[in-house]
């Protein structure tokens, strides 16, 4: 059962105070998360109604992973553990922004990678930065 509430409106959904996050119909909503210094987007992840709980409540960011269908703390495991600085939602409410500081090696990918999103497209080809 949900726990945030339904906007009562568009209105109420794009400029009102309560937060009424639009989960898709898998239950998810988009987390985009960034480094809370330095703005660098360290990774896209997805949270459903009991990640987006718990983030609020704990300060540290838990996403839904969809490859193993359960509830992640991220840095759990790792020690990569993303305190958050700040929360944000979209206009429409189905996305969210994480800004985050990184503990552990600084790192937020489970390549080893400092940032999920380490290679760019050259000529058609990947190339690791």
């Amino acid at each position: 059962m949900a726990s945030f509430p339904t906007a009562p409106s568009k209105d109420a959904l794009e400029q009102g105070e309560v937060l009424s996050p639009r989960f898709d119909a898998a239950g998810l909503i988009a987390a985009v998360t960034t480094h809370a210094e330095t703005g660098e987007v360290l990774m896209l992840a997805w949270m459903n109604d009991e990640a987006l709980q718990k983030t609020i409540a704990t300060g540290e960011a838990h996403y839904w992973s969809r490859s193993r269908g359960e509830l992640w703390h991220k840095g759990a495991t790792s020690g990569q553990v993303q305190l958050v600085d700040e929360l944000r939602i979209d206009c429409d409410q189905d996305a969210v922004w994480l800004k985050v500081r990184p503990q552990g090696d600084g790192g937020a990918c489970h390549t080893g990678a400092r940032s999920c999103f380490y290679r760019v497209v050259e000529d058609g080809r990947l190339v690791r930065r």
